[in-house]
């Protein structure tokens, strides 16, 4: 079998994020969403952002012909805005945001839990909370994919929440070294090595919000629909997409066992552990596993 054989099918994916565009690459697939901020009903995405990390992870490419088609194409897709138009949000709403995955995640089928988002807490408690409340997501046996950050190339820049120890910390393959170096790394405050694995995320097209019915302004007909971001919150979702596709393929997998994975999969960069982490995700090596 080849990992192109499966698209995530069944597997629910929760996205914490500025929300939501419903773009056409996920037509019939946005089974839930839920709004932090302001309690829209309708999904919506005033920054941009959610979209296109949604669409790294879960987009068909079907305004694209298959050509920015995502990592698990056939996944469902549970979006929770908890960041506003300009990109931040509070502790408060994240932690609201993991109470609802606790509640509803049998609802709606939540396996995967993607976060693009990270934050260097004002203060220790505030930093504690998050780890221990994604920590506790982990411990129900839920698979937490978090971002690595953008504060790198500093050691122990990884942000919250993915400097917790047991969620899988992504960071860019391609923003670890030179004058764009800015994938997080590790140690943690508790020296525990990060991230886990590295992934691309330098100008990655994705889907972008855009007025139905014609192109955006100043955007070019052959990618209307799509546009380009780069930073670890690109990165992360390629590799939560491509676990949706393992859990199609095998259920019974544990986070554990996921974790484990990545790192027998993982392509040695040959760079210190706390840079790269197990090496260069590779996704036809981790489906094949």
């Amino acid at each position: 079998m080849t990992g192109r054989e499966f698209t995530g099918k069944g597997i629910g994916v929760a996205v914490l994020d500025t929300g939501l565009f419903p773009h056409a690459d996920f037509s019939g697939r946005i089974r839930g969403f839920y709004d932090f901020l302001f309690y829209r009903r309708q999904p919506y995405d005033d920054n941009g952002h959610g979209t296109h990390v949604t669409g790294i992870l879960a987009g068909d490419g079907r305004m694209s012909l298959g050509r920015y088609a995502g990592a698990a194409p056939g996944c469902s897709i549970v979006a929770l805005k908890v960041l506003d138009r300009f990109g931040n949000g509070s502790k408060e709403d994240v932690l609201r945001a993991f109470q609802w995955i606790r509640r509803y995640r049998e609802e709606y089928r939540i396996r995967v839990v993607n976060i693009s988002v990270g934050t260097t807490c004002r203060t220790q408690n505030e930093q504690d909370a998050l780890l221990d409340t994604v920590e506790q997501l982990w411990d129900e046996g839920l698979v937490v994919v978090a971002a690595a950050g953008n504060q790198g190339p500093r050691p122990g820049s990884i942000t919250a929440p993915g400097s917790n120890k047991k969620v899988i910390t992504v960071g860019s393959s391609d923003l670890l070294e030179g004058k764009g170096a800015v994938s997080g790394r590790g140690p943690t405050r508790e020296c525990v090595c990060k991230p886990d694995v590295v992934a691309p995320g330098n100008h990655i097209v994705s889907c972008v919000p855009y007025e139905k019915g014609k192109p955006a302004a100043g955007g070019r007909p052959r990618i209307y629909g799509y546009g380009v971001k780069s930073g670890t919150s690109m990165s992360t979702p390629a590799v939560s997409g491509a676990i949706a596709c393992v859990l199609e393929k095998d259920s019974t997998l544990t986070n554990v066992d996921i974790k484990m994975m990545l790192k027998e999969s993982a392509d040695d960069m040959q760079l210190p552990r706390n840079i790269q982490g197990w090496g260069r995700f590779n996704r036809q090596k981790f489906l094949n596993l």
